[in-house]
């Protein structure tokens, strides 16, 4: 990792912890919806059925929306384009946003799987630190997204239409409600093709199922493939002019 990549995530460390309202966005939002959605359901078998694919949901949608909000401001501000006429590479620039904002990512899982795990005292099978790993690459999957998807976007209005185009279906299609494999043929194929079906499919084994990181390799490598492709792009498309 270069010390220019290491500089750009400290910038942005610094500028979003400088933000006291923002940093309580992070903290209190996910601790809002995992209140309504643990409340909501109150048969705690069909809880804890639940809680996996809704605490994937949770990450992909917070990671999205925070990464993509913040990269926007960056380029709006004209951070981004002064950057971008600087010696820094473009993929140090788009690696340094994502090492930087993947930590108030990480942050958020942490607060949501905990909470879950201690209030709404969801149970659940396998090894602590195999489902915390798992969580924090669906993070990166979210950051990733979001940093890219933010290059087509010009204010932060148009960022905000983004969900319904590209969270919401994941939602609906990743096995959250209903398996994917009862899905119509058509939306089960395009299932196949959102990181999310992998998210939910990957954490239920960890979490139900007490399998291990070995055993959802498929899953991981997926994953790591949407992350690496979101990030490879993320960067070509980055435009010299805000």
């Amino acid at each position: 990792m270069s010390s220019s990549t290491l500089n750009v995530a400290r910038r942005v460390i610094l500028q979003v912890v400088r933000d006291r309202r923002t940093i309580a966005l992070i903290i209190v939002a996910p601790l809002v919806i995992a209140t309504v959605a643990g409340f909501s359901i109150p048969d705690k078998m069909m809880l804890d059925n639940a809680a996996p694919a809704i605490l994937a949901t949770l990450i992909i949608f917070f990671g999205f929306l925070i990464t993509g909000i913040s990269f926007l401001r960056e380029r709006t501000q004209g951070t981004l384009e002064r950057m971008l006429v600087s010696p820094i590479s473009r993929m140090d620039i788009v690696a340094g946003y994502l090492l930087g904002l993947l930590l108030f990512a990480l942050l958020q899982t942490l607060i949501m799987f905990f909470y879950m795990v201690y209030v709404l005292s969801i149970n659940y099978q396998g090894d602590l630190w195999q489902i915390l790993v798992f969580q924090m690459l669906i993070g990166i999957v979210a950051v990733c997204m979001g940093t890219f998807f933010s290059a087509f976007a010009r204010n932060e209005f148009q960022m905000i239409q983004f969900i319904p185009l590209i969270i919401v279906p994941q939602i609906f299609l990743s096995g959250l409600f209903i398996q994917t494999s009862q899905l119509p043929y058509v939306l089960e194929w395009i299932s196949k093709f959102l990181p999310l079906t992998y998210g939910v499919e990957g954490i239920k084994a960890l979490m139900q199922q007490g399998q291990s990181l070995l055993d959802i390799g498929k899953d991981i490598g997926i994953l790591a493939a949407f992350a690496a492709g979101f990030l490879v792009l993320a960067s070509l498309t980055l435009r010299q002019k805000s």
